[in-house]
């Protein structure tokens, strides 16, 4: 019986890591991604809402963008998530917007 105890859990944990390892890539690639698509998405927004939400919207969307150059991904996102909120929109459904080089 104890042969079996420790021939099974460590396979069982070793299963159930492999899920939480699988799970947690493709969370951590979405929110490095944000940096890249958020900031030029969440301005174009703000430029067609009321001025005060757009003002909410803009300041939250600099400080995501300052977030994002000192690699702080995950507080950048929820910063932006905030100018999503401001502006009365979902962060997910924004188009990507493309700048144009200069």
């Amino acid at each position: 019986m104890f042969n079996r105890l420790f021939i099974i859990a460590p396979v069982a944990l070793a299963i159930s890591a492999a899920f939480v390892g699988a799970a947690a890539g493709p969370a951590v690639a979405a929110t490095a991604n944000y940096c890249d698509t958020a900031p030029a998405a969440l301005r174009a927004a703000a430029a067609t809402a009321q001025p005060e939400a757009a003002r909410k919207a803009l300041y939250n969307v600099t400080l995501g963008e300052k977030l994002c150059t000192e690699n702080a991904n995950f507080e950048a996102k929820k910063s932006f998530a905030a100018a999503s909120k401001a502006l009365g929109v979902d962060l997910a459904s924004l188009p990507p917007v493309t700048v144009a080089a200069q």
